[in-house]
């Protein structure tokens, strides 16, 4: 999971794991150092009541047989041929209470004095350490029990906990700026995830104010602009009639009617995004016919600096999508492709789904592909009347409508603008 973090869900999940790891821990370290202690509690107290026992013993008969067995043993020391007997791991010892360790196991001794000799009792602990040794391994065994059913518990309850964020998540996900909605917050959500909700509802309020305040300027805006763009461009269309006009007069008319065509091609692509709806309104039409017309306005500019243009598009070729949005994208790219290519030729290929214009102008280099759709970025090269604002509105209409545009460039040999129509938003190709 490297580079990638950890989901709330899972988070919670494995705080809810390590508490009662920790706790598990803590009770288990608390039972078996209880169980140590009475451990050596019991020991020292049998090894007590069976000196004494036998010192009562000895002191009744005292010629009475130490007992013997597999975990206790008792040795009587009354003259130094007694000492033979007596195991050597035994024979340093004083009076006392010793713990020694003889063949890997650990023998609880205690040596007193009696009449008429030395008594040595020792008791083998190693059943003792044996149930120890069961008993960490049940500790183990359960810790991991634990690990294993918190982990799963930790896991479902940390659903039910994030459910209502989780299922907040994926309404807000689904909203869509200026469409009619159900708010947020509902009657039953925990008191954390309504204040979440209302903060959503007041934010989306407000977008969609600033929404409806955007498009209604942009759409008065280009109203208001299209009346007097008109007029200039008729003017210049009667005065480029006019046979007595000169032939200054005639290039700057021709500018003027440049210009205005456009500022008309900006001011129909920024109608057509402060219009949400237009993503609905697709059409099916031969992809030849609308590069066509995308093409149409430039056919004069390309004949006057001498660029070929090549069309690789087959005739049966059709597409089903908004079609005014793609001839405003075709338009953009086409103008930028002639505005950076002084000499060659423009071509534009249609293959499956995929629109490519291409240039043989001046490139772009490979540090700068990543900027060429930001707003005001202008390659070296650029017309003085540019703005730097045209690959950002197909970027952005591009980005409304689900297509996907893309750039290639090799300096000084040209550049290949590529756009992928998928399926989004109910567009389709074909």
């Amino acid at each position: 999971m490297s580079g990638k973090r950890i989901g709330l869900r899972w988070r919670v999940a494995l705080a809810f794991t390590v508490a009662f790891t920790l706790m598990m821990c803590a009770l288990g370290f608390t039972l078996f150092t209880a169980f140590e202690e009475m451990e050596d509690t019991l020991v020292e107290r049998l090894m007590n009541d069976e000196v004494n026992f036998m010192i009562e013993r000895l002191r009744e008969n005292p010629r009475l047989a130490t007992p013997a067995n597999p975990h206790l043993k008792a040795y009587l020391i009354r003259t130094p041929a007694d000492g033979h007997s007596l195991p050597d791991y035994l024979r340093r010892l004083g009076i006392g209470q010793h713990e020694v360790y003889e063949g890997g196991n650990e023998i609880h001794v205690a040596v007193r004095d009696v009449s008429g000799g030395r008594l040595y009792v020792a008791y083998d602990v190693s059943l003792f350490q044996k149930r120890e040794q069961q008993f960490l391994v049940l500790l183990g065994l359960s810790l991991f029990a634990v690990i294993g059913v918190s982990l799963t518990l930790g896991y479902w309850l940390s659903g039910v906990l994030v459910k209502q964020i989780t299922t907040l998540a994926e309404t807000v996900d689904r909203l869509r700026p200026g469409e009619l909605r159900q708010p947020l917050a509902q009657p039953g959500q925990e008191a954390e995830v309504t204040q979440l909700a209302r903060a959503f509802d007041n934010y989306q309020a407000r977008l969609d104010e600033l929404l409806r305040r955007e498009q209604e300027f942009t759409a008065n805006a280009s109203h208001e602009l299209r009346t007097p763009l008109t007029a200039i461009r008729t003017s210049c269309e009667l005065l480029a009639a006019d046979n007595g006009l000169s032939v200054k007069s005639a290039q700057r008319v021709a500018s003027i009617a440049k210009a205005a065509r456009r500022m008309s091609t900006e001011i129909e692509a920024l109608l057509l995004l402060a219009r949400e709806q237009a993503t609905d309104e697709n059409q099916t039409e031969a992809v030849r016919e609308i590069v066509d017309d995308a093409l149409e306005p430039y056919r004069a500019e390309l004949r006057e600096r001498n660029l070929g243009i090549k069309l690789d598009i087959a005739p049966d070729a059709v597409l089903t999508l908004n079609t005014r949005a793609l001839q405003l994208v075709l338009s953009n790219l086409l103008r930028n492709a002639i505005q950076y290519t002084p000499q060659g030729h423009i071509g534009v290929r249609y293959r499956d789904g995929t629109l490519e214009i291409s240039d043989t102008g001046t490139g772009i280099v490979a540090d700068k592909l990543e900027q060429v759709f930001e707003r005001y970025y202008r390659g070296n090269g650029a017309s003085p009347g540019g703005m730097g604002l045209g690959l950002s509105i197909v970027k952005r209409i591009c980005d409304q409508f689900g297509w996907r545009v893309s750039a290639a460039s090799t300096v000084n040999q040209g550049s290949i603008f590529t756009l992928n129509f998928f399926d989004k938003n109910d567009n389709s190709t074909k």
